[in-house]
């Protein structure tokens, strides 16, 4: 892909005339899938496909479009210029851009990722074996993930990763069952066993007879699976410049009225160690980490260009939508292995669903407990719980009511596969929390 990408770009580039500004944003992925039910595969294929953005500027008129690129030389050729016409023939139609910013600086870079991935069919052996005798849903997908960036003033920038990403579930029957996910870089087979026998654990308890609980205030253990929807329910709006300066940040009483988490939590935008580029698509260059909460206390936002121009303030290489790439929430004291020692009596939380603002400004939000979530007493699990609503603010969660974080963490990649494969990742420890509310 790498050839292709830099044979594209540099004829595109050269198409452009006079005083505009041609850039062009390269995706391409080669991927493989399979879907599984009743623990067998039952639908497997891969995806090998390519896109370019291109942007042509003059001035401060811009116009954009996309092209699917085929890998076949002339095919794509006659496409870029088709498309190079016809951007060139819409710009004097279009009013000009006050906020119009692009890469000027030749921030080139050039990020190459090693394969350690296993054959996709041994990766398949191993989870199918896992789930023999159980019925195992799930989705199974690995490959390579390219991304470039290209423009007039001669940048070039180059990145490509591997990884996989493993979502499955074991069913057990009704609202019952047991989730869980691998992803990384490379197959441990003792680090996938351990997550298959905590699985079966909870899969064991879950055929226990439910008991119900009344609604009130619980001492919870939050499992990194559900740690992670609640900061990433935050990261939506809480840490964009734009959201702040408008006031639509969720964190706005943090904000403005002071209000702080517990000192242990630091979290930070970390794309050194997280699965996507460290260039935006505009060809705008990240930082290894942005500090984004620093000892409970606000830290930096996330600034893309435009709202870098529009409010004066250091573009940090975000998207448009300001929204964190690579979360990395860091770990506590709380050895997992004893997490519920530490829990003694209260209930394990595996997963949430349905998770939304009751109150944005007050970043409260309610849900749902699902998956595997337990009564715990005496350090021990007891009984499933029927599914709970919850009505909690982070202030308190990972704020007053936090009583530590575990040491070891969870890696999670985004699932999605709509257009490509995410390279969105978080890292998220565990959470005991005193005084958790549930409230039907």
């Amino acid at each position: 892909m790498r050839e292709i990408f830099d044979r594209i770009a540099d004829h595109s580039i050269g198409l452009s005339r006079g005083d505009e500004v041609l850039a062009c944003g390269f995706s391409g992925e080669e991927s493989g899938f399979a879907r599984l039910s009743r623990s067998a595969v039952r639908q497997a294929g891969s995806v090998r496909q390519m896109f370019l953005q291109m942007e042509l500027i003059s001035g401060l008129r811009h116009a954009q479009a996309g092209v699917s690129l085929s890998g076949r030389w002339e095919d794509d050729r006659s496409r870029v210029e088709r498309v190079v016409v016809e951007l060139r023939e819409m710009l004097p139609d279009l009013p000009e851009d006050p906020h119009l910013i692009y890469a000027a600086d030749n921030a080139s870079s050039e990020q190459a990722g090693e394969d350690n991935l296993p054959p996709q069919g041994e990766a398949i052996e191993a989870v199918l074996e896992a789930g023999r005798g159980k019925d195992l849903v799930g989705i199974f997908s690995s490959g390579c993930i390219c991304a470039g960036f290209a423009n007039s003033f001669g940048q070039r920038n180059w990145y490509s990763s591997f990884s996989f990403n493993l979502d499955w579930t074991f069913y057990h029957r009704g609202d019952k069952a047991v989730k869980s996910r691998y992803a990384g870089d490379s197959w441990e087979p003792s680090a996938f066993q351990t997550k298959i026998q905590t699985a079966e654990a909870h899969l064991d308890a879950l055929k226990r007879p439910p008991k119900s609980i009344p609604r009130g205030r619980y001492r919870v253990y939050l499992s990194p699976a559900a740690l992670a929807e609640f900061v990433g329910m935050v990261a939506r709006s809480g840490f964009g410049l734009r959201a702040r300066r408008t006031k639509q940040t969720s964190l706005l009483k943090m904000i403005e009225d002071g209000r702080c988490l517990n000192p242990i939590v630091h979290l930070k935008e970390n794309t050194r160690e997280g699965f996507g580029p460290g260039f935006q698509h505009q060809g705008f260059p990240k930082p290894p980490e942005v500090p984004l909460i620093e000892a409970g206390a606000p830290g930096g936002s996330l600034v893309s260009p435009r709202s870098a121009k529009e409010w004066g303030a250091p573009a940090n290489g975000a998207s448009d939508r300001e929204f964190p790439e690579a979360l990395d929430l860091a770990a506590g004291e709380i050895p997992s292995p004893g997490v519920l020692g530490r829990l003694e009596r209260g209930i394990y939380v595996g997963d949430l669903w349905y998770l939304n603002y009751s109150d944005l400004v007050s970043c409260r939000m309610t849900g749902l407990t699902r998956f595997a979530t337990f009564w715990v007493e005496g350090g021990e699990i007891q009984a499933p719980i029927e599914v709970m609503r919850f009505d909690e603010t982070i202030y308190r969660v990972l704020g007053e009511n936090l009583v530590g974080l575990t040491r070891e963490r969870d890696l999670f990649l985004d699932t999605g596969t709509y257009q490509s494969r995410s390279t969105r990742s978080s890292r998220m420890p565990g959470a005991l929390v005193e005084d958790f509310s549930l409230t039907l």
